[in-house]
C-alpha cells in the first residue's frame, strides 16, 4: 500500500485491506412504498376532514350573535370556573402524588400507579357512576359528608369541579412523574448534606427542576378538565348556570339549534388549538 492509501485509509477510519462500508442513510430521497402511503393518506384526511367540515359548515355571518348570547357565556364562563378549580386540585394533590410514585419505593407501587392511570382509560360515564357510589348522598364516603356535615356533591358547581379532577389528574401526575425520574436526584442528596429536609429539598430544589413539567401537565389537565362531559352530566347533571359546562351546552343545543352547536364546538376547538400551540415544544417538535 502507498504512502498516499494508507493517509487515506488513516482518515476514513478503515484498516488497509479493509474495504470502505457505505453509510446507511435513513429515510433520505428514497420514494414512499405505496402500500404504506395509502394508509397513512387515508388515516391523515381521516382525522383532518371532520374538523374541515366543522369550519366549512360554521355559520360565520351569525356567529358573533350566538357567542354572544346568555347562555354561551354562563355555560363559558362556568367552564372556565370549574376548569380552572379542577387543575388547582390537581396540583395540589397530583403533584406529591407524582414525587410519591417517581423517589419512593414501596410495595406494590406498580399497582397504584395502574389505578392511578386508570381514569384514562375508564369510559367517562362508568367514572361518574363511581363518583356517584362514592360520594352520592348514600354512596360510602358521602353518606358521612351528608349526615355529619351537611355537604351535598352530586348535581352541584362542586360536583363539576370534582367530576373534572377525577378524569383530568392522571394526565398531570404521569407528566410530573416524567420529568421526576428524568431529574437527577444528586442535587435533593446533595441538598440533604446541607441540613434540608426532605420536604426543603423538594420545595427548594426539585419543584424548581420539575416547573416545565408540571406547567405542561397543569395545561394537559385543565384542557382536558374542560373537554370534560361523560363523568360531568352522571354525576353533577345538566342544569343551566349551575352544572351546564360546554360540551354540556354543545350536547343540548345540537338537538335543537345545531348552528349554536356549531358555534359552541369552535369555541373549545379554539381552546384545543391554543392549548397544542402552547405545547409546541413538548409534543409537537421531532427530538
Amino acid at each position: 500500500m502507498t504512502k498516499l492509501d494508507r493517509s487515506g485509509a488513516a482518515a476514513t477510519g478503515t484498516r488497509p485491506g479493509e474495504r470502505r462500508r457505505r453509510p446507511v442513510r435513513t429515510g433520505g430521497s428514497r420514494g414512499v412504498p405505496l402500500p404504506l402511503l395509502v394508509p397513512a393518506l387515508i388515516g391523515l384526511a381521516f382525522l383532518i376532514v371532520p374538523l374541515v367540515a366543522l369550519l366549512v359548515r360554521a355559520p360565520w355571518t351569525s356567529l358573533p350573535e350566538l357567542l354572544t348570547s346568555a347562555e354561551v357565556w354562563q355555560a363559558l364562563r362556568l367552564s372556565l370556573v370549574c376548569a380552572t378549580a379542577a387543575t388547582a386540585v390537581s396540583l395540589v394533590i397530583g403533584v406529591p402524588l407524582a414525587w410519591l410514585l417517581a423517589r419512593v419505593e414501596f410495595p406494590g407501587r406498580g399497582l397504584v400507579r395502574a389505578l392511578v392511570t386508570l381514569p384514562l382509560v375508564l369510559p367517562p360515564v362508568v367514572g361518574g357512576v363511581a363518583l356517584l357510589m362514592a360520594l352520592g348522598r348514600n354512596g360510602i364516603v358521602g353518606k358521612t359528608l351528608d349526615d355529619w356535615f351537611g355537604i351535598t356533591l352530586p348535581f352541584t358547581t362542586a360536583g363539576v369541579v370534582i367530576a373534572e379532577a377525577f378524569v383530568a389528574m392522571p394526565f398531570l401526575v404521569i407528566s410530573v412523574e416524567g420529568t421526576l425520574r428524568a431529574a437527577d436526584p444528586r442535587f435533593e442528596e446533595a441538598a440533604a448534606t446541607l441540613g434540608a429536609s426532605r420536604f426543603t429539598a423538594f420545595r427548594r430544589v426539585t419543584l424548581p427542576l420539575i416547573a416545565p413539567g408540571i406547567a405542561a401537565g397543569a395545561v394537559l389537565a385543565w384542557a382536558r378538565a374542560l373537554g370534560e362531559f361523560g363523568a360531568t352530566i352522571t354525576f353533577a347533571g345538566n342544569f343551566p348556570d349551575r352544572t351546564q359546562t360546554m360540551p354540556l351546552a354543545v350536547y343540548l343545543a345540537l338537538q335543537s339549534d345545531p348552528e349554536a352547536a356549531i358555534a359552541l364546538s369552535l369555541v373549545l376547538l379554539a381552546v384545543s388549538i391554543a392549548v397544542l400551540a402552547g405545547l409546541r415544544d413538548r409534543w409537537m417538535t421531532a427530538r
